[in-house]
């Protein structure tokens, strides 16, 4: 099957401070909630086998980007992105640290005001040309560890 790998992607925006442990956890439960949801139709070929007949897992067909930006501008790129169509969002609240079990999650959630919410990270999904003027401007994770983002 052809397709433009370019013209879809994923970015998944994670605050600056946070340590390598923390973001690493963050990135992941992002990338899981954005991959449960995201359309069969984006992800690669299940399985892929190598010459030996071993099996290996398929990813996405378009580029997965981790960036990092401050904490205050993860709540303006959230909001920016709920006015876009078409863009599948996952956000990671501090909630989502603090506690243990997925209902104590909700609880912690459903008491809380949005404005309060204070985001570690958002993963988007969806048409590139959208992304770009979102996230385009934001430093790669890693590029800049010792510095805070800018953006």
């Amino acid at each position: 099957m052809n397709y433009d790998y370019r013209a879809k992607k994923t970015v998944i925006a994670i605050a600056a401070e946070l340590t390598p442990g923390v973001a690493g956890n963050v990135i992941g439960h992002l990338a899981l909630a954005v991959g449960h949801r995201v359309a069969a139709a984006d992800m690669g070929k299940h399985p892929l086998v190598d010459a030996t007949g071993v099996e290996h897992a398929g990813i996405s067909r378009y580029p997965v980007i981790v960036v990092t930006v401050k904490s205050a501008r993860l709540r303006k790129l959230l909001a920016e992105a709920r006015e876009v169509n078409g863009l599948l969002i996952a956000d990671y609240p501090e909630q989502m640290l603090s506690t243990g079990h997925d209902d104590e999650l909700s609880t912690a959630i459903a008491s809380a005001t949005e404005e309060s919410l204070r985001y570690l990270g958002v993963a988007l999904h969806g048409d590139a040309e959208h992304l770009k003027p979102l996230t385009g401007k934001f430093s790669l994770w890693g590029n800049n560890m010792a510095s805070t983002a800018t953006a």
